[in-house]
């Protein structure tokens, strides 16, 4: 029988990819220490192939970023079914997201870059998928990409 969360996403048309393979090595995907389950900074794959690849204001434009986000925040709630026993119904909330995201420097929408991710959580966990966030600009990301993705879950 499916899960709660599992006929939430099917209800809402996503699918959640396998959780992707650490890029480095010594770190760990995911974390949980108590009740808290801590994410490591997720990139824009698709079935293993980095996408969004650039910065917004330069070959990326708002909305691309955005998918961008969507697509980092997919991967990290794959990571999350896969470090918990019971896959995603473990989450009580979302904590925290932090949000990176490669731009250029006169470009100033960095948070509704990172929309992309929150409203993806809210859309999946309703009102326990509001969550505290930050969202930085910064020169270049990891491989390229317009976007990294880290949280924070409360968990059982």
């Amino acid at each position: 029988m499916p899960s709660s969360i599992d006929a939430r996403l099917s209800a809402l048309g996503i699918i959640l990819p396998p959780a992707p393979a650490a890029r480095a090595a010594r770190i760990r995907m995911a974390r949980k220490l108590g009740n808290l389950l801590f994410v490591s900074g997720q990139l824009p794959s698709v079935n293993g192939e980095l996408r969004h690849v650039g910065r917004v204001g330069d070959t990326l434009d708002l909305a691309q970023a955005q998918q961008a986000a969507r697509a980092s925040a997919l991967n990290v709630l794959a990571q999350a079914r896969a470090a918990l026993p019971n896959g995603l119904d473990d989450i009580v909330s979302v904590v925290n997201l932090r949000g990176f995201v490669a731009a250029t420097p006169d470009f100033v929408r960095i948070a509704e870059v990172v929309n992309g991710a929150s409203d993806l959580m809210v859309e999946v966990f309703g009102e326990a998928g509001a969550h505290t966030r930050t969202a930085v600009g910064v020169s270049s990301m990891p491989h390229g990409v317009v976007v990294e993705i880290e949280a924070m879950f409360e968990v059982v």
